[in-house]
């Protein structure tokens, strides 16, 4: 069952995410309480009507919800294993960037101290939190998900993917993935265009649109791999894909090829292994085995 009631909720981190997402549960008239290991982060969000707690013992034990959204692993359990016992017969929401693996070991962590444990990845930047787009990916504790919906529903779209807590960490670094090498691609093209005095601006003017009509083909490239099949007329080939022109024009205007030449190297792989006619999609393959393929 949902819950309906304005329910206590403790952000630990007070970050600019851990204040975003602080802020937001206070502006929706949840009870809320703040704690930083670093003091001075936290007047705003007390004059908004937030408590700032004095240590973590207390921040915990003031709310039934406690969501973690700390530096990073190591950093969860530095804060969270001296009061354990305290946050026995709570629900721990941890939004804090991680491996899947460091989740699940939270979430068996959790479970051997009686703590309810739901993970969290944020598909948001801080002044997106609770702003049309925002999105949050869940996984662990299916209970901690439909009991609290209420306030998760308040930071973005609540996405729950089910009871293994590495699944939204593992989401979450893959859509990052995909992320980064689109923004480094956009960085080596610009770097490319301004040695032939382009801005960035320029360039963005022209990448954006261009981009925006490419990325559909995403859908096309899931298809093939889901079938195992990189055939077909909708494939551009290997060969034809080859990137040797582009390195080689980025190594003539002085333009590192960290970016393309990886791009390139996955697809000389394929090509060397004799499938230079499939289709790009193939790359696939040997980022799959670990460049083994």
């Amino acid at each position: 069952m949902t819950t309906t009631a304005r329910t206590p909720v403790t952000v630990l981190g007070l970050g600019a995410m851990g204040h975003a997402l602080a802020a937001a549960v206070t502006g929706a008239a949840h009870p809320t309480t703040v704690w930083n290991r670093t003091p001075g982060r936290a007047g705003a969000l007390v004059d908004a009507g937030a408590t700032e707690a004095r240590d973590v013992r207390a921040a915990v034990t003031a709310a039934p919800l406690v969501v973690a959204c700390l530096l990073d692993h190591a950093s969860v359990h530095e804060v969270l294993d001296p009061v354990a016992d305290a946050l026995a017969g709570r629900t721990l929401v941890n939004v804090t960037t991680t491996t899947p693996e460091q989740s699940r070991e939270l979430a068996a962590w959790a479970a051997g101290h009686g703590v309810t444990y739901l993970d969290g990845g944020i598909m948001a930047t801080p002044p997106m939190i609770g702003q049309p787009g925002s999105s949050v990916l869940y996984s662990g504790s299916a209970e901690a998900f439909e009991a609290h919906r209420a306030v998760l529903d308040i930071w973005g779209e609540s996405t729950y993917l089910g009871d293994d807590a590495g699944v939204a960490a593992l989401y979450d670094l893959a859509l990052l993935a995909g992320m980064y090498t689109v923004f480094a691609g956009f960085h080596h093209g610009a770097a490319m265009v301004a040695t032939a005095g382009i801005s960035a601006t320029e360039f963005a003017d022209r990448a954006v649109p261009f981009l925006s009509a490419m990325i559909g083909h995403v859908r096309t490239d899931a298809a093939a791999i889901d079938a195992g099949d990189y055939g077909g007329p909708e494939q551009q080939s290997l060969e034809f894909s080859d990137l040797g022109d582009m390195v080689q024009a980025s190594v003539d205007a002085g333009v590192a090829t960290d970016v393309v030449g990886a791009v390139q190297a996955l697809i000389r792989r394929q090509i060397d292994a004799g499938h230079g006619t499939d289709g790009f999609a193939r790359i696939y393959e040997s980022v799959r085995a670990g460049g083994t393929r």
